[in-house]
């Protein structure tokens, strides 16, 4: 029996070596003696031999590493090689890594390749399947430097910000004083500028539309808002707050002595010879200090045809119908970040020509349209929506487009605009068509006005994508389904709907947004309604007999044709 087992293990002082412990010896790495040492104190410690070997010995460490690969079956990486930034970041948050050990480093339809610390040690794999529901393959990595990189992760500070926490001539920067000073100070605070800078180029790279810096009693948080939700990307120690928010009001041309009131600025980014990007920053004073949110405004990438909108093709020729009128006004609706200005552009871009004169207020200026005479707002020199529009009326226009409906002024001399010869457009922030022509009512424009004035209005939404790389087959209850609005006459089994899967090329099953709209033109009937005061159900269920599709209506088409999953429709719709 000795004899049998001494055949598949070194047996030292009565302790058999196996596995890791045995190859290490074979390897020359360590002696008998040594490796029986190590691998009783690693009972004793209850830890792996891997790791009380990593820890206690002075061995090679990538030779032993690669020793553990070999004899687990693991395959090995470099860390330090690795470019984390394309690792998944929705998968888990900062507290899963930093209580598990483990970290995601990138995904391959359902499988997930996790990087772990030793072999032997599953709980953190079994933790993420359980949590995510992925299924995992395990890369083996330095202990060590997988420490490192987790905490360097959870604080939310790269290796270059390290030093700014042990350097005391910066530790008053942000605070009352002259503006100038502080501006001196925080041009020298090179890491500061390096960090902000990562976090402007990061949000360029993975297309965020914004960037949330928020201050908490305990830690600053970075998000970044990616296709239409925050995700949560760093929390830099609190100690930084002052500096990063001082450093953002420098390039935007803000007072950084001045942390009492909200103030808004710009600043540009040039990547390239013929593309800049511009960022829009406003800065808000809260309960442990000012938080920054900057718009990301990457005009490269704009798409401005009619046809890139998503309109289904009924709504399309509704809005290419309208546009196409010599006066009127057409009315574009939705929350903030809906991409009503986006359709607005389209429909300028569209209907620029030598031939028209096309004159834009806007705040701010989002996308530069050559061709078209374009003014941004200017509250401190008294140039607001309505001092511009009285001013374009005496600029011979043809078209005008007003960025935002904000006040009775500002409506009535739209609406006389186009009740003159104008076409206008513009926009309102409203939940749907019929509430816009309520909202405007409600301002004090004339009910006649309205209705002589408004020719189409357009709801609309923004929603995500599938990824069309790891989109997967989904199934609803019946009862889901009809709850959210499919018909009871429609034939459920026939239904192949999709959902998000989860892959290196997208965010969390969803890559790029489309939009869903509401197209209701001011039919005879609806004017009837709103010369007689009527109100917004009546508005509604005229809307609805005139065969006009809601919101959640038109998302369900989307849903249908696999463009996007049903819980993202109901996500952003009301039924």
């Amino acid at each position: 029996m000795e004899n049998a087992q001494s055949s598949f293990s070194i047996s030292v002082r009565g302790s058999s070596l196996t596995g890791l412990s045995r190859r290490v010896v074979e390897q020359q790495l360590l002696t008998r003696e040594r490796a029986s040492e190590l691998l009783e104190a690693a009972q004793k410690h209850h830890c792996s031999f891997l790791r009380e070997t990593l820890d206690q010995s002075e061995i090679d460490r990538a030779r032993l590493l690669h020793c553990a690969s070999e004899d687990s079956g693991m395959p090995l990486l470099d860390l330090t090689a690795f470019d984390l930034a394309q690792r998944p970041l929705e998968m888990v948050d900062s507290r899963f890594l930093e209580t598990h050990g483990v970290l995601p480093l990138f995904q391959r339809g359902s499988k997930v390749f996790l990087a772990v610390p030793d072999p032997s040690d599953v709980t953190g794999l079994d933790a993420f399947t359980f949590q995510t529901g992925f299924g995992v393959e395990a890369i083996l990595v330095d202990a060590d430097l997988l420490d490192r990189v987790i905490h360097d992760i959870v604080s939310g500070i790269s290796s270059e910000l390290a030093d700014l926490t042990e350097d005391d001539s910066l530790a008053h920067m942000g605070e009352e004083g002259p503006a100038e000073a502080q501006t001196q100070n925080a041009e020298v605070d090179t890491p500061v500028v390096r960090f902000v800078k990562k976090i402007f180029m990061d949000a360029i790279r993975q297309h965020a539309s914004d960037i949330h810096i928020e201050p908490y009693e305990e830690k600053l948080r970075i998000r970044y808002r990616l296709d239409g939700v925050l995700h949560e990307i760093a929390t830099p120690p609190l100690s930084l707050s002052t500096r990063i928010v001082a450093r953002i009001k420098i390039l935007s041309r803000l007072d950084i002595a001045e942390r009492r009131i909200p103030q808004d600025g710009r600043m540009k980014l040039r990547l390239a010879k013929d593309h800049e990007i511009d960022f829009r920053v406003s800065t808000l004073p809260t309960q442990f200090g000012e938080k920054v949110v900057i718009r990301v405004l990457d005009n490269s990438g704009a798409a401005l045809g009619l046809e890139t909108l998503g309109l289904e093709p009924a709504q399309f020729q509704l809005y290419e119908k309208a546009i196409g009128k010599p006066h009127g006004m057409i009315l574009v609706t939705g929350p903030t970040g809906s991409g009503k200005t986006v359709s607005l552009y389209s429909a300028l871009s569209t209907l620029n020509s030598p031939a028209v004169n096309i004159s834009s207020v806007e705040d701010p200026i989002e996308i530069n349209l050559p061709g078209i005479n374009q003014v941004n707002i200017n509250e401190k020199a008294h140039l607001n929506f309505s001092t511009a529009l009285r001013a374009f009326l005496r600029q011979d226009p043809d078209i005008i487009m007003v960025g935002e409906i904000r006040d009775l002024e500002t409506a009535d001399i739209a609406i006389k605009a186009s009740q003159t010869g104008h076409l206008v457009l513009s926009t309102l922030h409203t939940n749907d068509a019929p509430a816009t022509i309520i909202r405007l009512l409600n301002m004090g424009v004339e009910p006649f006005n309205v209705a002589a004035s408004v020719h189409l209005i357009m709801a609309q939404r923004l929603i995500r994508r599938l990824c069309g790389t790891c989109r997967k087959p989904v199934e609803h209850p019946e009862e889901v389904l009809i709850r959210a609005g499919f018909p009871r006459s429609e034939d459920m089994e026939k239904l192949k709907l999709f959902g998000p899967g989860g892959c290196d090329e997208c965010t969390g099953g969803y890559k790029g947004r489309t939009g869903i709209f509401q197209v209701m033109p001011v039919s005879e009937a609806v004017t009837g309604l709103i010369i007689r005061n009527a109100g917004q159900d009546e508005i509604e269920q005229q809307a609805e007999t005139e065969g006009v599709m809601t919101l959640r209506q038109a998302g369900l088409i989307k849903v249908r044709s696999g463009l996007t999953s049903l819980d993202e429709v109901l996500r952003v719709t009301s039924s």
